[in-house]
Parts: C-alpha cells; sequence; structure tokens
C-alpha cells in the first residue's frame, strides 16, 4: 500500500516537472519567434487614429519650354534669333522671276529702281535656311539705307556711283560679287546674265566672317500683336499697287482662312521658284515718298527720311496712317501719336512715289 502511494507521489512529481519544463519551452519559443520578427511591421488596428505622417511630394506642373520671338517677324521660335540680318538685293525685272528664297525672308522691300522697274530687299534673320536667293543685282543709295535700318550686311552685284561711294568710304559692311566677295555668288546657266546671279545663306554668312564682320549686332523690335491694329480698320481684302509702268502691277488678296494676303503679278501668282508656292504676308505696308530722277540714265533719289502718308493692311483690314524714320533710323508707322502693332508674321513694304498723289497708286477691293 506505502509503495503503491509512494509510486502515485514520483509520477505526480514527475509530471509536475515534465508540464514546468514544457511551459519553459514554450516561454523560450516565444521570445524567439518575438526576435526573429522584430524587424517586421506590427499588425495595425484598424480602429485607432492612423499615425501622423509627412505629405507624399508633388510634382510642379509641367512648364513648356520658353519660347523665343524673332525680332523681325514677331513668330515663336525654340531658340533666340540673334544671328545679324543680311539684306539682298533681288533682281525683280520680268526675266528674274520667279525668284528664289522670299518665301525665307523676314520682310521684303519693294522699291522703284531705273526705267521703272522695282527691286526688292529681302532681309533675312530668323532662318537657317540654305536654299538659294537671287537673281541679286545692284545696290543703290536708297536700298543701303533700307538695309542698314536693320543693320545689316548688305549683299549685292554692284551699285550706282553714289551707291559706291557710301559703300567704300562711309565703313558699310557690304559683300560685293564685282568688287570685294566673288568666290561667295555663283552664276546658275539656265537664265542669261544679268539675271542669274544667286548665293545664299551660308555662302553670305561665310563671307561675313572671313571680312571680320560683326557676327551680332542691335535688331530693331517692333510692337507684335495677334489682332494687330485691324479693328480701328475697314475692309479691305483686295489691294492693287500701282508704282510707275502700267504693266506692272502688284496686287494681293486676302485669304481669312490663312490670314495671309496672297501675292500676284499682272494677275497671276508671284510664286517661289523652288517650292512653286505663292508669296505671302501678314502684313502688308504701302508708303509714300517723293521721288527725284538726277540723271540721264533715269536713277533716282528716294526721301526716305521726312516721313509721309502710308496705309497698313493685316486681316482684311486697312488702317491708314503715316510713317516716320525713328531715332533708332527704322521706319515705323503711327497713328494718333501711338505706333501701329503688326500681326505676328512677314511683312511686304512698298515705296510708291507721291505723284499725281498718295492715293493714285492705291486700289482697293472688299471681295464682294
Amino acid at each position: 500500500m506505502r509503495n503503491r502511494w509512494m509510486n502515485n507521489i514520483t509520477a505526480l512529481r514527475l509530471g509536475i516537472v515534465l508540464a514546468i519544463a514544457a511551459l519553459l519551452v514554450l516561454t523560450g519559443c516565444s521570445d524567439g519567434d518575438k526576435k526573429l520578427d522584430a524587424n517586421t511591421e506590427p499588425a495595425v488596428n484598424n480602429t485607432a487614429e492612423p499615425a501622423a505622417t509627412d505629405p507624399e511630394p508633388v510634382d510642379p506642373p509641367a512648364v513648356d519650354p520658353p519660347q523665343f520671338i524673332a525680332p523681325l517677324t514677331g513668330l515663336p521660335q525654340d531658340h533666340e534669333a540673334k544671328l545679324r540680318p543680311i539684306a539682298v538685293m533681288v533682281n525683280n525685272f520680268a526675266a528674274a522671276r520667279p525668284q528664289s528664297g522670299l518665301p525665307n525672308a523676314d520682310m521684303v522691300w519693294e522699291v522703284l529702281a531705273e526705267g521703272g522697274i522695282t527691286r526688292l530687299v529681302a532681309v533675312f534673320q530668323s532662318t537657317e535656311s540654305t536654299s538659294p536667293i537671287g537673281p541679286i543685282r545692284s545696290n543703290r543709295p536708297y536700298l543701303i539705307r533700307i538695309g542698314e535700318a536693320y543693320h545689316a550686311v548688305l549683299a549685292h552685284a554692284g551699285a550706282s556711283t553714289d551707291g559706291y561711294d557710301l559703300l567704300q568710304h562711309h565703313n558699310k559692311d557690304y559683300l560685293d560679287e564685282i568688287t570685294n566677295a566673288g568666290a561667295y555668288f555663283y552664276r546658275e546657266s539656265f537664265r542669261k546674265a544679268p539675271h542669274n546671279l544667286y548665293s545664299n545663306l551660308e555662302k553670305l554668312r561665310a563671307g561675313a566672317a572671313k571680312k571680320n564682320y560683326k557676327e551680332t549686332v542691335d535688331i530693331p523690335t517692333y510692337p507684335w500683336s495677334e489682332t494687330g491694329a485691324a479693328d480701328a480698320g475697314t475692309s479691305a481684302s483686295e489691294v492693287e499697287l500701282h508704282f510707275l509702268l502700267k504693266d506692272y502691277v502688284v496686287s494681293y488678296t486676302y485669304d481669312p482662312a490663312a490670314k495671309l494676303y496672297n501675292r500676284f503679278v499682272n494677275g497671276k501668282p508671284h510664286t517661289d521658284l523652288e517650292t512653286k508656292a505663292q508669296l505671302t504676308a501678314a502684313n502688308l505696308v504701302v508708303l509714300g515718298a517723293k521721288h527725284k530722277t538726277y540723271d540721264d540714265y533715269g536713277r533716282l533719289e528716294i526721301n526716305l527720311e521726312s516721313g509721309g502718308p502710308a496705309k497698313l493692311f493685316q486681316l482684311g483690314k486697312l488702317i491708314d496712317c503715316e510713317w516716320v524714320r525713328a531715332g533708332d533710323g527704322v521706319i515705323r508707322l503711327m497713328k494718333d501719336g501711338q505706333e501701329l502693332p503688326f500681326v505676328p508674321g512677314r511683312t511686304f513694304y512698298h515705296i510708291v512715289p507721291m505723284t499725281p498723289t498718295f492715293d493714285s497708286h492705291v486700289k482697293l477691293g472688299t471681295g464682294a
């Protein structure tokens, strides 16, 4: 009996010892699990307040790349147009049309030369085109005056006696195919001389660099506006211009879809030789200036200093105004004491005589 009781006590003690050992083992495993999971995220109590956190960084709104504005067209560009202007004297004789390169000019001036024929001064600044330009002809004092208002390098083939005097004795920067820069011009075989002389901006800029002419200059700036000054204008969707000869008529028709004027000569589209595209302009300017013939050859003096009447055509409207030679040497259009803005795009200027009257050289139509 005693032995049976003692055995029960021993068994009980053994059971207690085993239970305590098992408890110690479980406790140790639990602590080990806690150590192994020390780097893991604790369970989140969904009912508790969320911990305060810094706000997520927000990317700034996308910004368009800055736009540069070409100074002589007002058109946006992806880089700054800072090269020096080149003013090319372009032949406008019938045998020289269609010319090359005029669609790339920022501004084009049409002015009378000898015998009632007009000459074009094409001013290139914002373009980097290497297309041909021409045919190129000779220079005159008033053509020099137009080019130098832009501080341009002048490109031409020959000049009048007075023109050479200005060029050679008054520190003008010029490239003349005859006297100082023949290597930067070339002649084409599909036209007869003198209507076959050409160059391009790459050649002309190389010639200017060879002569150490400045690559950059102060370029005139103009006021630009998408609506221009048309709010103050009257309807004029068709324009006809007479310079001197009855058999030479320049006309323009306004295209409201493109917001451009299409140019015609004697009723036919005036086109570019390379692209076959018709010449267009966003702005048309007609200036009245005194003309005087001073020799038997018919060479002219044209007063581009004293100012006078002017007409500005844009967006199918005509604005009567006046032109002045401003202090910076640039011809500007004024009305009621304020300079008129141009519509962004290319501008064609036309200088007509004051006789018999300024208005007699301009005929208007509304397209109706």
